[in-house]
């Protein structure tokens, strides 16, 4: 079911229609640590080259990391590895959008993370 299932949906790899494109127009830059392939087209009319990613599973853009992000939205000229110096030691790997997971950020406080009531509420009912 893998190239009709791609015809009709964006959200799991890429559709058909970039897929064609990216064999006839796309020319690969490189790929990330996960998996992700970046592309560069032809000059669009605004003369820059049309550039896109082909996700490794579901689409999702805050699995890009930020130096593919700023090869994307053409801060940068040339792929992340040429353009960039190497990775610092201090610097933390990102991390995608958990928001939706169990894993997301909850403070304390949140109504998800109060304890449940223990007689201490009174329900405000009008007179």
């Amino acid at each position: 079911m893998g190239i009709f299932k791609n015809i009709f949906t964006w959200w799991e790899g890429a559709t058909f229609g970039t897929w064609i494109t990216t064999k006839t127009n796309g020319r690969c830059m490189g790929e990330d640590a996960d998996g992700n392939v970046y592309f560069e087209g032809r000059m669009s009319g605004m003369g820059f080259a049309r550039r896109w990613v082909i996700y490794k599973g579901n689409n999702d853009a805050s699995r890009i990391p930020p130096d593919w992000h700023s090869w994307l939205h053409h801060t940068i000229d040339s792929p992340p590895e040429v353009a960039l110096p190497a990775p610092r030691s201090w610097e933390v790997l990102p991390t995608p959008n958990l928001t939706g997971t169990a894993q997301a950020y909850v403070p304390a406080g949140a109504v998800k993370a109060r304890a449940a009531a223990t007689g201490d509420y009174q329900a405000w009912t009008p007179d």
